[in-house]
C-alpha cells in the first residue's frame, strides 16, 4: 500500500495537486508504520519532501526535514539505493540555497559506496551533481 500512494502522489503532484499528493505520502507514512511495511519507508519520506518543494506553500526547511527522515530510515536499513535518492534530494536543496561544500560532503561518500551499477539513472544523475557542485 505505501508503494502505491506514493504512485498515486507522484500523480497528483504532476497534476499540481498538491494538497493530495502530501496527503497520499501523509497516508503512505502512515501505512508503513502501521502495517510494519518498511521497505519502502525512505522513499515515501523522500517523495514527501519534493512535493514540499513543489508545492511552494511550505518552506525549504520542511522539506529538508522529510529528506532527513528519508536519510536516517535508509541508513537504518542500509539500503544505498534509498539513501542515494535522499542525498541527492537534500543536496539538490543545499545546491539552490549555496550551500555546496554541504551538498558535496553529503552526496560524495553516498555516490562512493556505489562500485556497480554506474549506468542506472539515479547513480548518473548523482555523478552529474558532483559535478556540477565541484569546486
Amino acid at each position: 500500500m505505501p508503494l502505491h500512494l506514493s504512485y498515486l502522489a507522484k500523480a497528483y503532484a504532476e497534476l499540481g495537486q498538491f494538497d493530495n499528493a502530501l496527503r497520499c505520502t501523509g497516508e503512505g507514512i502512515t501505512a508503513a508504520e502501521t502495517a510494519k511495511e518498511r521497505w519502502h519507508e525512505a522513499d515515501i519520506h523522500r517523495i514527501a519532501g519534493e512535493i514540499t518543494l513543489l508545492s511552494q506553500r511550505q518552506s525549504a526547511a520542511n522539506a529538508e526535514a522529510y529528506f532527513e527522515r528519508a536519510l536516517t530510515v535508509a541508513r537504518a536499513q542500509q539500503a544505498k539505493s534509498w539513501e542515494l535518492r535522499a542525498a541527492m534530494s537534500m543536496a539538490r536543496v543545499w545546491r539552490d540555497q549555496g550551500k555546496h561544500q554541504q551538498a558535496r560532503d553529503l552526496l560524495a561518500p553516498v555516490y562512493g559506496w556505489f562500485t556497480e551499477g554506474f549506468d542506472t539513472l539515479d547513480v548518473k544523475q548523482a555523478k552529474a551533481l558532483l559535478d556540477a557542485l565541484a569546486p
